[in-house]
């Protein structure tokens, strides 16, 4: 059966502490090639049978999947529906958590959790995620693909799969830098999961 890893990218680069999203040109830091590096790494000491490795059309997904790729003397195909969540706030600099948000200015883009207001809807996520999944599964059935995406579409992947509700709390998501959740499909469908952080020991700077 064939499996596929979703790989949250490695640490970026961001000094100035700029809320993302899908903005271009922001790179992995050194920790975050490490990252990329430990993760090639672990799938080749544990003999995972990669044979297609697919990333975000983002910059720091595409450095990340380059380790993989090269590990296994693949190329890297891009894949526009694995790409980060829209969010009307990127380019916000963050210094505070949640309290940056609390000026008057944003209530109203925050009236709807379940949405969410103020960025591409959860279930619109899911459902290119899941679609992305599926046919990156039809497409090798005889290996593993690692498609190279972000935390959030990973994480609504894997509450949907599940069945948790997709609105949550940021802070408990599990879905670490340059982790793997891993998708075992049958006949087209999801029928197990697991969980692996290969880069967890490398410290971020601060």
């Amino acid at each position: 059966m064939p499996v596929v890893h979703l790989l949250r990218h490695g640490h970026v680069h961001n000094p100035d502490k700029i809320l993302y999203g899908r903005l271009p040109q922001f790179r992995l830091s050194d920790a975050g090639q490490a990252m990329a590096q430990a993760v090639a790494d672990d799938l080749v000491a544990r003999d995972v049978p990669v044979g297609r490795v697919i990333a975000s059309p983002l910059q720091r997904a595409q450095e990340t999947a380059a380790p993989i790729a090269s590990a296994f003397e693949l190329d890297i195909a891009t894949e526009e529906r694995i790409i980060e969540a829209g969010n009307d706030f990127a380019g916000r600099v963050l210094t505070k958590g949640a309290r940056d948000f609390m000026h008057p200015r944003d209530w109203w883009k925050l009236r709807n959790p379940w949405g969410p207001s103020w960025g591409e809807p959860y279930k619109e996520q899911r459902a290119r995620m899941w679609a992305a999944v599926k046919d990156a599964a039809a497409a090798n059935p005889d290996s593993d693909s690692v498609m190279v995406s972000h935390q959030l579409p990973i994480w609504v992947t894997r509450c949907s799969y599940e069945g948790r509700s997709m609105v949550h709390d940021p802070r408990s998501r599990q879905c670490g830098l340059a982790s793997l959740t891993s998708f075992v499909i049958e006949d087209g469908e999801p029928v197990s999961m697991t969980y692996r952080e290969p880069a967890a020991y490398i410290e971020v700077p601060k």
